[in-house]
């Protein structure tokens, strides 16, 4: 475990400075002309007006999709138990309810996602 944290540690003080590096400073939209050219042929290129239905589906999204987040490291966590139980049945039902809560919730997650994709695209736009 002392070897696990010591790796972890020297990744994070080795790689944490250069995150930087990795970023692109072109903005395509500006730099390329897109936004001129669209200006021309009469498309909104300005994204700061916004309705109330763009917002409430932003919103929608942006919980679903941190609940999709959630889950998925639930997952992890109840396999990551289970793998670690060495055959102890307390903690293979732990790891099992972990494991088939999470997937029931990922599974109605993704239900309300597409039932929201629906209304939204359909019936709003």
């Amino acid at each position: 475990m002392s070897r696990l944290l010591a790796l972890t540690i020297s990744c994070l003080i080795l790689f944490a400075p250069s995150y930087h590096l990795f970023a692109q400073s072109y903005d395509f939209g500006s730099q390329s002309g897109l936004n001129k050219a669209a200006d021309t042929a009469g498309f909104v290129t300005d994204q700061t007006a916004s309705t109330v239905e763009d917002i409430i589906s932003t919103i929608i999204y942006a919980v679903l999709g941190l609940l999709g987040v959630i889950f998925l490291s639930l997952i992890l966590y109840g396999g990551f138990t289970w793998m670690t139980a060495d055959g102890n049945e307390e903690r293979v039902k732990k790891a099992n309810k972990i494991v088939m809560g999470a997937l029931l919730g990922l599974i109605i997650t993704i239900a309300a996602y597409a039932i929201s994709y629906f209304f939204l695209n359909y019936f709003w736009k």
